[in-house]
């Protein structure tokens, strides 16, 4: 099909649980940092969870006035503070270059959206006598779409422009709408990934309610440890990814640096239950090979796997499962490891966050590690390489990335290191 055009990552942002910026996140991977601390964004003291991955030292007004600030949820605001440095990363607004705005779009992930905003709002009205006094701000706000339409009009970008919701699927999601634009010939750039806010209230409570979520309030540094015997949930967390996918032959017309091709996405539905995933691994089984299939390469040609991962007892267990069935026994061959043991779980912004992860794994030729690996659960096939605790040095010329969410939704992208 030769109308299918190439496309390549032009630049790269993060602001994370382990650093402000990607190259901070990436230390942070690399060095096997764990980015859970106690709750500083509200008083936790009567929550079975009291700790999270916050953002460290996050202060709005270093990044925004006092008047544009206010007007974003956080969940937007990390949104157009990631993408403003895969946008400066990617040199898409140098001076002297040539963009068609036209031609650039925005579509970004977000699972929850403006968690943050909404609570606000209903709290301020309990406390009230039950006059509507609702900020005028509040829906814009709090709508998913915020974070696309702010990014948006801060750049001029006036191409596809649109939010993908599927839970903690939405950043792949979104990152395989942005690519298929751009090989479908809809648009020549696309800023794409994810971002999440959900540390509140509602968002710990919820989850707590739900049993998802690790306990381990004595020790939150090693909550998250995915494919561990003790492992006890997930440990939530904050912040956002981005990447600028770009038409190849644009990329190369104007001299950008390119860091790697997408070269394939897949998406399934495990058609099972809202929140449980499908303990045979099939919908699993299924994105992989679709995403496989998409790529055109075959099981063994992948070097990393940055799983899903996220330290429930019954989610990891089924993903490695489905791993095995996929790849047979190239996946002995494989580096898998989940950066939810550093990052924690953000949601529907995991995928970004992750994306980032696997390019810069193929640019250094390191795979971050699974932190707080210590007692390998005898029902996780132990012969796999789950890197534990420690980065491991490796060619790393193919990656994926595996993101599923509640309601079943399954996606899986590919990375690979440019071939001429």
């Amino acid at each position: 099909m030769s109308s299918i055009r190439r496309v390549v990552v032009t630049g790269i942002g993060a602001i994370t649980p382990l650093g402000k910026t990607a190259p901070a996140y990436w230390e942070g991977l690399r060095s096997g940092t764990s980015g859970a601390a106690p709750i500083t964004r509200f008083n936790a003291e009567k929550f079975k969870t009291r700790f999270a991955c916050e953002v460290k030292d996050y202060n709005m007004t270093d990044y925004f006035d006092r008047k544009q600030g206010p007007k974003m949820d956080m969940f937007t605001q990390f949104g157009v503070i990631a993408s403003d440095e895969a946008i400066a990363d990617a040199g898409l607004l140098a001076e002297g270059g040539n963009i068609d705005k036209d031609r650039v779009g925005v579509i970004w992930g977000s699972g929850i959206g403006g968690l943050r905003s909404l609570q606000e709002e209903c709290f301020q009205f309990e406390r009230g006598d039950g006059t509507p006094r609702y900020s005028p701000f509040f829906i814009p706000r709090m709508i998913a779409d915020s974070a696309s339409g702010n990014i948006s009009i801060k750049n001029g970008f006036r191409g596809p422009n649109f939010v993908t919701t599927s839970a903690c699927a939405s950043s792949n999601d979104a990152i395989i709408a942005a690519f298929n634009n751009i090989r479908l010939g809809l648009a020549d750039v696309v800023v794409t990934g994810g971002s999440e806010a959900a540390i509140t209230e509602s968002g710990v409570g919820g989850f707590n309610a739900l049993k998802a979520m690790s306990e381990r309030n004595d020790d939150p540094a090693s909550a998250s440890r995915p494919y561990d015997k003790d492992r006890d949930g997930f440990v939530l967390g904050e912040g956002a990814g981005a990447i600028i996918l770009e038409e190849y032959e644009h990329a190369k017309a104007r001299g950008a640096k390119i860091y790697c091709e997408m070269i394939g996405g897949g998406m399934s539905s495990d058609a099972y239950h809202i929140t449980a995933p499908d303990p045979s691994g099939s919908g699993v089984v299924l994105v992989m090979r679709n995403a496989l299939r998409d790529a055109g390469i075959q099981p063994e040609d992948v070097d990393y796997i940055n799983t899903h991962g996220t330290s429930t007892p019954l989610g990891d267990g089924a993903e490695i499962k489905a791993i095995e069935t996929v790849f047979g026994e190239a996946a002995k061959k494989l580096n898998i490891s989940s950066t939810k043991s550093m990052t924690g779980h953000l949601l529907g912004g995991a995928g970004g966050v992750e994306a980032v992860a696997c390019i810069l794994a193929m640019q250094h030729n390191i795979v971050p590690p699974t932190i707080n690996l210590h007692t390998p659960d005898p029902e996780i096939n132990q012969e796999l390489n789950f890197t534990p605790n420690v980065a491991q040095e490796r060619e790393v010329n193919v990656a994926m990335s595996n993101t599923f969410g509640f309601g079943g939704h399954n996606t899986s992208v590919i990375f690979r290191k440019l071939a001429e």
